[in-house]
């Protein structure tokens, strides 16, 4: 089973990593992207996808109003959606939940914990394809999320929010750059770098230009 999936993010750079990771699962097809509230309810009505990564804080109007916009058109056909943001209030949370959002998703995560959310849709989309009745496991793997992937021991979700928007700002750089940007240490920069680069929302290059060693470079993945 195939899906086809919209990318929804103001910030291209971010836009086109997610847009990366979606290709690297075997069983989805990117169809497009969108920037702002408006764009992503009319690619959603142009495109149909079964599966919309959506981020929150865009312009124009929110996801959530862009969401609450196609749940209220019946010409529109329905698609799932992972909310993928930095966005962690509770009022947020809980208006994505009613909006009938499939999987919250904090930024910056990697690609297996987004490839996590899209085989939940899979095995769903799978199961109701299939007909007949679930017993009590599969409507509960149907209904729970998946759980998010525990960090390594001695990093926190915050500070790899601030290292990778930093990256991001930074269009990539060595730990130094990153720890200059933040204010934190060159050595916990470098631990959130490698981690990223481990789990694919990074990448490795040797930078040659520093007089002496060569220093570790680190690009979004793509």
């Amino acid at each position: 089973m195939s899906l086809r999936v919209l990318v929804v993010d103001d910030a291209p750079a971010v836009a086109q990593l997610h847009g990366m990771f979606v290709s690297a699962h075997a069983a989805c097809e990117l169809v497009g992207t969108a920037a702002s509230g408006p764009d992503a309810v009319a690619a959603i009505r142009a495109l149909s996808p079964d599966l919309v990564l959506l981020d929150v804080h865009l312009p124009g109007f929110s996801g959530i109003e862009a969401l609450r916009a196609v749940r209220a058109d019946a010409s529109i056909t329905q698609p799932e959606v992972v909310a993928v943001t930095a966005a962690r209030d509770v009022d947020t949370v809980r208006d994505a939940r009613l909006m009938g959002v499939r999987h919250y998703l904090v930024k910056p995560f990697t690609a297996h914990e987004l490839h996590d959310r899209i085989d939940d849709v899979i095995a769903e989309r799978g199961a109701a394809a299939s007909g007949g009745h679930l017993d009590q496991s599969r409507i509960d793997a149907v209904m729970r999320p998946a759980a998010r992937r525990s960090l390594p021991k001695g990093l926190t979700r915050e500070t790899l929010d601030l290292v990778h928007a930093a990256l991001v700002r930074l269009d990539g750089g060595t730990a130094a750059d990153v720890a200059g940007e933040l204010g934190l240490s060159r050595v916990s920069c470098r631990r959130y770098l490698e981690h990223l680069a481990d789990e694919g929302a990074a990448r490795r290059t040797m930078d040659y230009a520093t007089a002496g060693r060569p220093s570790t470079r680190y690009l979004l993945a793509g």
